[in-house]
């Protein structure tokens, strides 16, 4: 095994898999009596399929503590919103702190969406698959984007052809016309605060030049 493949000093393998049993236990929690069982499994569904592929991954990569951390937000916040609906979930002392006139839980979790650009920009440098740090920032934000724009695809595609209200549950546009553009915005600001740590975390020290 290559450096570039080794487990970074930070790595714990019963931190990653405490949180996937915390995931678990809130999976099986929230979903008894949902708001809605079709937008419930809708929502799960990517998840499920997100948290079963960092597992099967980790076989082969093991990610940083951080990493595994910042990508458990998005799956315990999105778990959340399945059960309530995004729209409905109890998040009025924030709105009422900041004075929102909507509920912006869905704001919140598409900002954690961004997260993820920590464990590809990471996935990136240690597989060495790009040497240059301008590359791998640029590589974490738009594969973000890419990931936003594609669900939002889906979240249409979805509402489109199922019941109205499951659909309108699903979407949690709450009226904002420019709704998908904002979740679009909002998953790319918190790309670009994830590399911003990443680069923080690990780029303090200058890039030896080959052969040094």
């Amino acid at each position: 095994m290559n450096a570039a493949e080794q487990d970074p000093p930070e790595a714990s393998g019963r931190f990653p898999q405490a949180l996937l049993a915390l995931y678990l236990v809130e999976f099986t929690l929230l979903g008894i009596r949902p708001a809605f069982r079709s937008v419930w499994l809708a929502e799960n569904l990517p998840i499920v399929l997100l948290v079963g592929g960092i597992v099967l991954l980790s076989r082969r990569f093991r990610f940083s503590n951080t990493a595994y951390a910042l990508m458990a937000v998005l799956v315990m916040l999105h778990t959340i919103g399945g059960h309530y609906t995004f729209e409905r979930v109890p998040f009025g002392l924030v709105s009422d702190l900041f004075g929102f006139s909507r509920n912006h839980f869905d704001r919140v979790s598409h900002f954690s969406v961004g997260f993820y650009a920590f464990a590809i920009a990471e996935y990136v440098e240690r597989r060495g698959l790009s040497r240059s740090r301008g590359l791998t920032a640029t590589v974490a934000v738009c594969a973000i984007f890419t990931v936003a724009a594609v669900y939002e695809i889906v979240e249409w595609a979805y509402a489109a052809g199922s019941d109205p209200a499951a659909g309108a549950a699903f979407l949690g546009s709450q009226g904002d016309f420019w709704d998908a553009q904002k979740d679009m915005l909002s998953d790319g600001l918190g790309a670009i605060a994830a590399t911003v740590l990443y680069g923080a975390l690990r780029w303090r020290r200058p890039r030896p030049e080959p052969g040094v």
